[in-house]
């Protein structure tokens, strides 16, 4: 396995592992269960998307599109219930 990337939180890595599973690409996110560490380890690099070799420069290329993806206009809704505005 090769590690293409390296997630800012569980969050994104979590998010793009599910992408990619969705394009059939297996992946691992490295780096999860040293984040109870954090405050004796170092905050950046601990978290790393990998996947097989073979499928590093597919999976790169499909990262990328969704990083610079735009929100399509008009899908906001025109309130938000609970939120108070002010």
């Amino acid at each position: 396995m090769r590690k293409i990337y390296e997630p800012e939180n569980m969050m994104e890595g979590e998010l793009l592992q599910s992408m990619l599973a969705s394009e059939g690409i297996e992946s691992h996110i490295t780096g999860r269960h040293l984040l109870g560490g954090i405050g004796e380890l170092p905050v950046f690099g601990l978290l790393g998307l990998a996947v097989q070799d073979d499928e590093a420069d597919r999976a790169r290329q499909l990262i990328t599109e969704y990083n610079g993806a735009f929100p399509l206009s008009g899908d906001e809704p025109d309130s938000y219930p609970d939120v108070l505005l002010c």
